[in-house]
């Protein structure tokens, strides 16, 4: 079934071992126009810090529910790299989380991981 992805702002995150916060919006790739990030703002519980979710990591969605699993726990979301989600994120560009092994983005929706940058003020 198709969805508009309108219609999934708000939806609940949930990680592995809890959640993580609720869907804000979308980063798509300019060549495909996939969805390349899923935006979520994880509120009070990481200090209004914004992250970017690989769609890779997105479970089967709970449509009644309104909510979203990822394959993430709530560590890998809280220790990811800060990212400024104003700037455009380029396909080459390497990414990595201390303590793994470093991820390079080379196309669309490639990788499973988490990214997250601070709300500026």
């Amino acid at each position: 079934m198709l969805r508009n992805v309108k219609d999934l702002r708000g939806y609940v995150i949930r990680a592995t071992d809890g959640v993580i916060g609720k869907l804000d919006d979308f980063y798509f790739d300019d060549e495909d126009w996939g969805i390349r990030y899923l935006v979520v703002d994880t509120g009070s519980w990481l200090s209004d810090r914004k992250v970017l979710i690989s769609p890779l990591a997105v479970g089967h969605a709970g449509w009644m529910a309104r909510r979203l699993p990822v394959a993430l726990t709530r560590a890998q979301v809280e220790h990811s790299p800060d990212i400024d989600t104003r700037k455009p994120v380029y396909g080459s560009t390497k990414l990595s989380t201390p303590g793994t092994t470093d991820i390079r983005i080379t196309g669309a929706a490639r990788g499973c991981g988490a990214w997250g940058r601070t709300r500026a003020a």
